[in-house]
């Protein structure tokens, strides 16, 4: 069987000597694993995207549960990523925490949206430190783990927490579009690096490669 759905790759290893086995974050059917056979070959039609990053428009033929990449039209790589290595690790980072999504499962409204939208702001030059710090603040609540009232006014000061009300209420076309500034940035930063943690119960080896490379709020 086959189904057409938008594809965004948030992890890509090779295996044998000509293949991909991607984890895709898609549309319709939720988080998959795909494989991409020949897909490393010289000349592949399938070769822009099953690049970590690439959105596309994948036809996936169904079999026993196990999806196979025919045919796919890329629609965004996201390149400016490639000339920043502060910026492509975060964006690793932000796929790692993406792929705690359960296989197969639907996503939650909007999850696929948020990732397409910051890693178009990282592609760009946006500030990452806003990126991080509102990704962090929305997907935890998109997953179900908004936090209360309470929460955000006992750990934040009083910039930081219109700030979090407006990462959490916005528009996601407009979840950059807040400004923040000082000791009140530093400490959104850390309520959100430290929330989602929490609420995932893990750590992530992409954030700690991020932190090493120095580049906090």
């Amino acid at each position: 069987m086959h189904a057409v759905v938008g594809g965004l790759v948030i992890r890509s290893v090779d295996y044998r000597e000509s293949d991909k086995i991607l984890t895709v974050l898609t549309d319709r059917l939720g988080k998959l694993t795909v494989s991409a056979r020949g897909a490393r070959r010289r000349g592949s039609r399938l070769l822009p995207a099953v690049q970590l990053f690439a959105y596309s428009e994948m036809t996936l033929f169904e079999y026993n549960g196990r999806y196979r990449l025919d045919e796919a039209e890329t629609r965004e790589q996201f390149a400016g990523l490639r000339r920043d290595l502060d910026g492509a690790s975060l964006a690793s980072y932000l796929a790692e925490v993406l792929g705690t999504e359960a296989e197969g499962s639907p996503l939650q409204p909007g999850v696929l949206r948020l990732a397409l939208n910051s890693l178009y702001a990282l592609s760009r030059g946006d500030e990452r430190w806003k990126v991080k710090a509102a990704f962090e603040l929305r997907y935890a609540a998109l997953s179900g783990y908004a936090p209360d009232g309470k929460t955000l006014s006992q750990a934040l000061d009083g910039g930081a927490l219109r700030a979090a009300r407006y990462i959490l209420d916005c528009d996601l076309k407009k979840l950059l579009s807040f400004s923040l500034e000082g000791e009140s940035r530093a400490v959104l930063c850390d309520f959100t690096e430290k929330y989602l943690l929490s609420r995932l119960e893990r750590g992530f080896s992409t954030l700690d490669f991020y932190h090493k490379l120095g580049d906090l709020p």
